[in-house]
C-alpha cells in the first residue's frame, strides 16, 4: 500500500500565487492558537469559528482538499479484522490523513528491516517517520525518537535476513491488528466524532501490553502516566489534531 500511495501524498512544496497585498492581509489577521504548555504543542489549535483561518484561507484549502482525497482513496484499504469495525463514512469515524500516512510509513519500515509482517513496532516507527502529528511530537518531547525505536526493535526482534524480500504490504501481526481495532473502538466510544488520529493509534499500541511496540515504548521511558497525559490532551473539547 505504501509504495502505491506514497507518490500521491499531498506535496508540501506546492505553491499558490497570491498578491503581495493579499498576503499582507492574510498574515495581519488575528489568529488564536492553543496556548502551549509545552513547546512541542505549537501549531495545534482549538476550533474557533471566529479565527478558523485554515478553512477560510485560499492558500491552505488546496492542501486540505488533496489530503481529503488521499484519505478517501486509501480508507478502504486500511485493514480490520471485524466487519463491524470497518471505517466508513456511514458507520464509523474516518482516518486522518496523518494516521493514514503513519500506517503507510509503518509498512515501509517493516520492509526496510526485511520483516515479513507489520507489527506494533512498525506502526510506532511509522508515526515517528510521518513526524508532524501530535503523537509524534509527544513522543519526541518524551525522548522517544525514530533512531531509538529502530535500535530497540532490532534488539528485541533481531535483524531481518538480508536475502529476504518483504511483501509489498506486509500483513499485520495479531497485536498490530488489535491496536488498530482499539484505536477505532476508542474513537467510536468517545462520542466526540472526528477522525481516528495517530494519537489514537499510539494509544492502541500502548494498550497491547505484550506487543513489541509496548515493550519498546516502556524501554524508552513511556509509561501509563504519559499515556494518560496524551489521552487528556486529545480529549479536550475542541482540540483538533490535524
Amino acid at each position: 500500500m505504501a509504495a502505491h500511495f506514497l507518490p500521491k501524498l499531498p506535496s508540501t512544496t506546492t505553491t499558490t500565487r497570491v498578491s503581495q497585498s493579499d498576503n499582507v492581509t492574510k498574515h495581519s489577521q488575528s489568529h488564536t492558537f492553543l496556548k502551549p504548555q509545552h513547546s512541542w504543542l505549537v501549531g495545534f489549535r482549538i476550533n474557533d469559528k471566529r479565527t478558523d483561518f485554515s478553512l477560510k484561507s485560499s492558500y491552505v484549502r488546496p492542501h486540505l482538499s488533496q489530503r481529503r482525497h488521499f484519505a478517501a482513496r486509501v480508507l478502504s484499504s486500511l485493514p480490520t479484522a471485524r466487519p463491524d469495525s470497518v471505517v466508513s463514512t456511514d458507520k464509523g469515524p474516518k482516518w486522518s490523513w496523518r494516521a493514514i500516512k503513519s500506517f503507510a510509513m509503518g509498512e515501509l519500515e517493516a520492509r526496510k528491516l526485511k520483516y515479513a509482517t507489520t507489527g506494533t513496532e512498525s506502526l510506532l516507527m511509522g508515526i515517528l517517520v510521518e513526524g508532524t502529528s501530535l503523537a509524534a511530537k509527544f513522543l519526541r518531547a518524551n525522548g522517544v525518537t525514530l533512531l531509538k525505536v529502530r535500535d530497540e526493535t532490532v534488539k528485541l526482534l533481531g535483524k531481518g535476513d538480508m536475502y529476504f524480500y518483504s511483501p509489498e504490504h506486509p500483513p499485520l501481526t495479531e497485536a498490530a491488528q488489535k491496536a488498530i481495532n482499539w484505536a477505532i473502538d476508542r474513537k467510536l466510544k468517545s462520542g466526540n466524532g472526528g477522525e481516528v488520529t495517530s494519537s489514537d493509534l499510539l494509544l492502541g499500541i500502548w494498550s497491547e501490553v505484550d506487543s513489541p511496540g509496548h515493550k519498546i515504548l516502556a524501554a524508552l521511558g513511556f509509561n501509563n502516566d504519559k499515556a494518560k497525559e496524551l489521552e487528556s490532551l486529545i480529549s479536550e473539547p475542541g482540540f483538533v489534531d490535524d
